[in-house]
């Protein structure tokens, strides 16, 4: 008769999305925090016409560009860029979109109409679009940018917001607060709308994902960040004529997007597990 040795299993809270996710959201950000001291060259001043379009070696990790500078402090020094538009663009997502959607929500009557309406509207509109047509008016730069992307997908927090607070807003301790005297705005930021931050969380999570696509692709159509600061999209514009005899121009700007977007949706993926009561992965 044979001992079998029973090991428990471990699983990972909130699942592997999360920490893997979390994990390459972690890198970004420390890139961007780190980059005075983790970049080994600057990346706008640091430029030598002899090292021109050098291929990735011991000296330069990624290569250099047309102008002689390092890619990889580039790119470092570009996750300032990408990560500080995703967030500040989602702060003003979710400032709109969740104080028109819970005001909406509770409210209810000719405002929800209003709003509804509103929500519709940019919902038919492409984000894109609406951010190109905003970019054109203010021109480009990091401030146009984060203006352009803060007024286009407010939409989606402020819809899931409402259909939050309509499910919520006739619950008893909802009712309880009316009779304690509580008023509207009292009731809707303190009793209402902490119940329903999970969902926004991970709406403005993978929001900020799109924040950095959409960041990239107007900085490509030179609308986005001016040169020679450096952001990935910008780099992506700048390479896309070597990219057959210098690819490694544009395959390290791209590899930053993918993978950063990639970290930000599975842990998106992840906390919208782990915040969701039913979720068998929190339980486990």
């Amino acid at each position: 008769m044979s001992l079998a040795l029973k090991l428990p299993r471990l699983r990972l809270k909130g699942g592997a999305s999360l920490w893997v996710g979390g994990g390459l959201v972690a890198i970004a950000i420390s890139a961007a925090i780190l980059a005075p001291w983790i970049a080994l060259t600057d990346p706008v001043l640091d430029a030598n016409l002899m090292n021109a379009e050098l291929p990735p070696s011991w000296e330069f990790p990624f290569g250099t560009d047309a102008q002689g500078r390092d890619i990889y402090s580039r790119i470092v020094w570009g996750a300032r860029v990408s990560l500080s538009v995703g967030i500040i663009s989602q702060i003003c997502n979710s400032l709109i979109g969740v104080t028109l959607g819970l005001t909406a929500g509770y409210w209810g009557g000719w405002w929800d109409d209003v709003v509804s309406g509103l929500t519709n509207l940019m919902l038919a509109i492409p984000s894109l679009v609406f951010a190109l047509a905003i970019m054109a008016i203010l021109g480009p730069g990091l401030v146009s940018l984060v203006i352009a992307l803060g007024l286009t997908s407010w939409s989606y927090s402020c819809r899931i917001a409402r259909a939050q607070v309509l499910s919520l807003k006739s619950q008893g301790y909802i009712q309880a607060a009316r009779i304690l005297g509580y008023g509207d705005l009292r009731i809707m930021f303190t009793q209402i709308l902490p119940n329903i931050l999970g969902p926004l969380i991970v709406i403005a999570t993978l929001g900020m994902g799109g924040a950095i696509l959409a960041e990239a692709a107007l900085s490509f159509l030179g609308l986005g960040i001016r040169p020679p600061f450096p952001s990935w999209g910008s780099m992506l514009s700048e390479a896309r004529d070597q990219i057959t005899t210098a690819p490694w121009l544009s395959v390290f700007p791209g590899l930053a997007i993918f993978f950063t977007v990639l970290g930000l949706n599975l842990l998106g993926d992840g906390l919208r597990d782990y915040l969701d009561p039913q979720s068998t992965t929190r339980r486990g």
